[in-house]
């Protein structure tokens, strides 16, 4: 596609390189739910090393792949012709966008083999379900005929594959039960996850209107969509804390475990580690930084989701033993 669009208002900032369009600022927040399984895992003494990487191996292949997709489905149609992010391949004309196409399907099919390994180990084949609607989702958040991100429901998506599915799916194909305590702390890292999308959108939210593009962000308007990215950030400090006194207390024989120094500490360490995270995040944002001003802002994000996630897991480890 040509850039001619974009250079109406401005030059189409040249893509560097493959390694730009994969969006490097995301890829924390595709290992952090699995982390956070993976440490739900090891608190019930179910831990698989093997298992957890090949989910990772699946998580980055997903996202590597949505990336991907949305670069090639934004480019053809022109909704990134003129945008505040980062430079796009398709759109900037560099590369074919059948290559680019080519290119996110392919990390779809390493996810898609990853995945099936994991079912032949774990024998929960049922799974094939969620694995097939997530590379679903993945592709038509931007791409098909009537893609649902730019109808505003991106972070339903986001919440449901990239929260839920990836903490609860990684922790239940190593021991075979996910534990209430489990879903709330999924759920957090959930809502972190949408974070990410959330502020993504924002800072496009003067140029996707002109594309078609409604994303949430763009519904909300941008005074309540700065709040709706604070609270995605706050509200999973709280859930995690929830989560990991209902685990500390959640024996398996039913009887409650001691408070000691060890459990204390590890709580602690973890409000502390997110609540400084979030707060690096969400500063910007409530000074009304905006544009590519926010770019520092998706990455922060993405590292506010990666210490929720390795912080839950080496504390909920603490707080069961």
């Amino acid at each position: 596609m040509s850039s001619t669009g974009g250079q109406a208002a401005g030059v189409q900032p040249r893509a560097t390189s493959w390694v730009e369009v994969v969006r490097l600022r995301t890829l924390p927040a595709a290992v952090a739910p699995v982390i956070l399984g993976a440490g739900a895992a090891a608190a019930q003494g179910a831990f698989s090393a093997p298992r957890s990487l090949l989910a990772a191996g699946v998580a980055l292949a997903l996202q590597i792949g949505c990336n991907l997709a949305n670069d090639y489905s934004d480019g053809v149609r022109g909704t990134d012709d003129q945008r505040t992010g980062p430079p796009r391949l398709t759109a900037s004309g560099e590369v074919a966008p059948g290559a680019v196409k080519a290119a996110a399907f392919g990390c779809f099919g390493v996810g898609a083999v990853l995945g099936l390994v994991i079912l032949a180990l774990s024998g929960q084949w049922w799974m094939l379900v969620l694995g097939a609607g997530a590379i679903a989702a993945a592709w038509f958040y931007t791409g098909g005929p009537r893609p649902y991100g730019y109808a505003g429901l991106g972070e339903v998506f986001v919440f449901v594959f990239f929260g839920l599915v990836a903490a609860c799916g990684t922790l239940y194909i190593q021991s075979g039960a996910v534990p209430g305590w489990a879903w709330v702390a999924a759920t957090g890292i959930g809502l972190l996850a949408c974070s990410l999308l959330m502020v993504n959108n924002l800072r496009d939210i003067r140029t996707d209107p002109a594309a078609g593009k409604r994303t949430l962000a763009v519904r909300l308007g941008e005074r309540r969509a700065r709040a709706a990215f604070i609270a995605l950030l706050v509200a999973p400090l709280p859930l995690g804390a929830v989560a990991l006194g209902w685990a500390h207390w959640a024996d398996g024989d039913g009887a409650p475990r001691s408070v000691d120094t060890v459990a204390v500490g590890a709580f602690i360490v973890f409000i502390v580690a997110v609540a400084a995270m979030v707060r690096r995040a969400a500063a910007p944002v409530w000074r009304g930084a905006s544009g590519r001003a926010l770019i520092p802002v998706l990455r922060d994000a993405g590292l506010t989701e990666l210490v929720y996630g390795v912080a839950f897991a080496m504390a909920v480890v603490a707080v069961t033993r």
